[in-house]
């Protein structure tokens, strides 16, 4: 028989049936969470451009400061709009709801980082949506169909493109090659996720990354190739679409050691 669930908490309506919120992932390491300034400033403008209300920092810092002290977990902040009225509205939806959830750490993610992996290229393709371009809402339904995509193809990860064919990000990451001395990175402005760990690789790099919208064709001559979430850090390519890369990890592994140093 059909299990029916009947929803008795008026604070997660919103979430459930509008997908009416935005979310981060983080490292927690030995009980401190990496990145964590980016992660609320990220926390901060997606609330902005949601017009939701910001949570109460000092309550999530204490709970924050209040996680075992482990050597790897995965954290992940959830913010809903506050319960309101029914339909689309807004007006008068109530605090913002804060969830909270502790998850074991992905082990794979050290190996991908040591060893490196294929990307493969998708055959989904990632919607336009600017009003969304870079936040990472609630609604993670392209992901679920790309990873499925991934899964019918024993693909570890693969490059997504837009509906112009130009490079977004990967299914769970985002994306980096260098050619030469100059480090590319897709434009995030119709879609795709700006994430904490891109956010700080760009501001380690400076002037030396610039944004672009180009085709896949652009990674077959990389000189290097790298991904980048707050979970997995930097992992290097060593080929993609089928075509093994140079092998370069040199900017992969400075950049890498770069972030060991920091919480």
């Amino acid at each position: 028989m059909q299990n029916i669930l009947y929803s008795q908490e008026p604070a997660l309506t919103r979430g459930w049936q509008l997908g009416d919120g935005h979310f981060t992932t983080m490292h927690a390491r030995r009980g401190r969470v990496r990145l964590w300034p980016l992660h609320r400033a990220r926390l901060v403008d997606a609330c902005r451009r949601l017009h939701m209300a910001e949570p109460d920092w000092t309550a999530i810092d204490a709970e924050l400061a209040a996680l075992p002290d482990e050597d790897d977990r995965v954290v992940r902040l959830t913010l809903l709009r506050g319960p309101g009225g029914r339909g689309y509205g807004i007006a008068g939806c109530g605090d913002t709801t804060v969830a909270l959830n502790l998850a074991p750490f992905p082990a794979h993610y050290v190996h991908w980082r040591e060893q490196g992996i294929e990307l493969g290229l998708c055959e989904g393709r990632l919607g336009s949506s600017p009003l969304l371009a870079g936040l990472k809402t609630i609604n993670r339904l392209e992901q679920v169909l790309l990873k499925a995509e991934l899964e019918s193809r024993s693909l570890a990860e693969g490059v997504v493109l837009n509906e112009q064919g130009r490079v977004m990000e990967a299914v769970t990451a985002n994306l980096f090659w260098r050619q030469g001395e100059t480090v590319f990175t897709p434009v995030l402005a119709t879609g795709g996720v700006h994430g904490t760990l891109r956010a700080w690789v760009m501001h380690e790099l400076g002037a030396r990354v610039q944004q672009v919208g180009a085709e896949p064709e652009a990674l077959y001559r990389a000189d290097e190739i790298w991904l980048t979430n707050a979970l997995m850090g930097l992992v290097p390519v060593h080929t993609f679409a089928g075509r093994p890369l140079p092998g370069d990890y040199s900017m992969t592994r400075a950049l890498q050691h770069r972030y060991e140093q920091i919480d």
